[in-house]
């Protein structure tokens, strides 16, 4: 049959063709076959059989742009990968490196351990927190200082 001729003849060159298109030999070859599906399907409606080698040749840059056009569609609307997770050593770690934090709060002052959590967890500003404790702002500084001194203490005694 004249498509197993065509096919035999120009399998390849049109493989080349696609390659450098979609620059991925798995798509091109799929892209190959699919013209020749095609051809082979249209061949009785071909009005000239000698330019059936040109209308491969269109049918694979066609199809070639169509999956570049494919391929740009899911690159512009693809999920945005999600940044490495970190390891579950890592979150094991972090957990206990917080409740010794957490325990490390336990044993500080009321005031100094109020004003740390204000500052560090509730991310509140040295007046807030003197307006949610009642204190002046260099008091905040006092006890936010003596609390990050003794917390350091108590974290370097575990560690």
């Amino acid at each position: 049959m004249a498509v197993t001729a065509l096919y035999s003849a120009h399998y390849r060159s049109l493989v080349r063709l696609a390659v450098l298109l979609v620059r991925d030999m798995a798509t091109a070859e799929e892209v190959v076959q699919d013209a020749f599906v095609a051809i082979h399907g249209a061949w009785r409606r071909l009005r000239d059989p000698d330019k059936a080698l040109a209308y491969l040749r269109q049918s694979v840059v066609n199809r070639s742009r169509s999956v570049l056009r494919h391929r740009a569609v899911v690159e512009k609307y693809a999920p945005k990968g999600l940044p490495d997770a970190p390891s579950a050593e890592n979150g094991a770690i972090g957990e206990l490196e917080r409740s010794a934090v957490i325990e490390a709060l336990r044993g500080l002052p009321a005031r100094q351990r109020e004003a740390l959590v204000l500052r560090y967890y509730g991310d509140l500003s040295e007046a807030q927190i003197a307006d949610a404790m009642g204190i002046s702002k260099g008091a905040v500084k006092s006890h936010t200082a003596r609390g990050m001194a003794a917390l350091r203490n108590i974290l370097e005694q575990l560690s």
